[in-house]
């Protein structure tokens, strides 16, 4: 099948290679967000999506919005058959979606119709899901409701954070993503509705979202904190300036603390918790390098009783 693949970031990858290097499939375009400023620095760059496309010299398109009417335009000329879907990071209007004459096929990392959203691995990880997957499904209006081609499991593991298990699923998706092309090329795989019951959403993370609130129990803090790993980020306040935080340990029997207050030992830093102290992992203070807590708390001299907050 003529296909033309739309995604913009790292996570997209695997599925688009899985495309490219399938013998019974031929990706004729991608379409990605427009090129946009990222890292310190700032510089616009191509997203990593285009700047694949662009090492195997496909074409790309980058509307800044799908409605475009010379962005349809150029999709109907390149007559897909399907158009894969795997984080494109933009709503398709009908008029896009009507264009190839199989629809638009999404790969959405959880198992419909739980975590239907922007952020279905974060939801999952901040919940304490045990069980999370990948599902392939027709695109229609209303927000990832489209009838289901196909889906994976995955565990989702105790020390999990948001991007190992994404890394996971992209793999195994795209995998899944292949299979469901090749049974829409064959005329074997037919979709089929999602159930009414069970619907979740998974809005986009925002950085207040990151803020550990170290008031509420030891295993909550530590769901968020893997959750916002690594973007955008775990944050709490110490001495009046924002402190990144990587994932935290909750520590069992360990000497109670008041909420957010630190104790500094010897291998390791503890700040308390509505129950168990939780150990901080890594930390970056406001314009500092990004370190071990031990070696943070050395530099910052933490006197008895401070707390991060």
């Amino acid at each position: 099948m003529r296909l033309v693949f739309a995604g913009t970031p790292e996570v997209a990858l695997p599925s688009l290679r899985a495309l490219l290097e399938s013998d019974r499939h031929e990706v004729v375009a991608v379409v990605t967000r427009p090129d946009a400023p990222a890292g310190r620095g700032r510089r616009v760059e191509r997203s990593p999506v285009a700047a694949l496309a662009d090492e195997r010299g496909i074409e790309v398109l980058a509307p800044a919005k799908a409605g475009d009417p010379v962005f349809q335009a150029r999709l109907k000329e390149l007559e897909p058959d399907l158009c894969p879907v795997v984080a494109y990071g933009a709503l398709l209007p009908e008029s896009a979606l009507a264009i190839p004459r199989h629809g638009w096929v999404n790969l959405h990392f959880s198992v419909l119709p739980a975590w239907r959203g922007a952020a279905p691995v974060q939801a999952s990880v901040r919940h304490g899901d045990d069980i999370t997957g990948a599902t392939t499904f027709r695109i229609v209006k209303e927000l990832d409701a489209g009838p289901v081609f196909g889906v994976v499991t995955e565990r989702v593991r105790d020390r999990d954070t948001a991007g190992d298990l994404l890394g996971r699923l992209a793999e195994s998706g795209a995998r899944l993503l292949l299979s469901t092309v090749d049974g829409i090329a064959d005329g074997t795989l037919r979709p089929v509705a999602q159930p009414e019951e069970g619907v979740s959403y998974a809005p986009k993370v925002s950085v207040d979202d990151a803020r550990l609130d170290f008031g509420t129990p030891a295993a909550a803090i530590d769901r968020v904190a893997r959750a916002v790993t690594p973007d955008p980020g775990a944050w709490a306040e110490f001495r009046g300036e924002r402190l990144k935080l990587g994932p935290v340990l909750p520590v069992e029997a360990a000497e109670p603390l008041a909420p957010g207050e630190l104790r500094v030992e010897r291998k390791r830093v503890l700040v308390g918790t509505a129950t168990d102290p939780v150990a901080l992992g890594d930390v970056q203070a406001q314009g500092k390098k990004r370190m071990s807590a031990t070696d943070w708390a050395r530099g910052a001299r933490i006197e008895a009783g401070e707390r991060i907050s």
